[in-house]
């Protein structure tokens, strides 16, 4: 089995507080396993502030919902050795 790689990465968003952002990354194979998303170095859980889906088996996504000032930062996303910063 070919090892996933990242194909389209991050790209860095400014958003207004109290307003959703979208992250995107699309990945070379579906089924990625050894995913990992992170805001300032926090791994992030799929619960109601931080949505985390697929979408076409291959490009992950990362909502987070009414952000604040204390969600600037980086946010990060990983699979197996590779990963993408915004």
């Amino acid at each position: 089995e070919p090892a996933v790689t990242i194909v389209s990465g991050l790209k860095d968003t400014v958003v207004s507080e109290g307003d959703d952002v979208t992250f995107r990354v699309q990945v070379s194979h579906e089924g990625a396993r050894d995913v990992e998303w992170r805001l300032q170095d926090v791994t992030l859980q799929n619960n109601e502030m931080n949505e985390i889906s697929v979408e076409k088996g291959r490009v992950h996504t990362l909502t987070l919902r009414k952000v604040t000032e204390q969600d600037i930062g980086t946010v990060t996303f990983r699979v197996g050795p590779h990963t993408s910063r915004a």
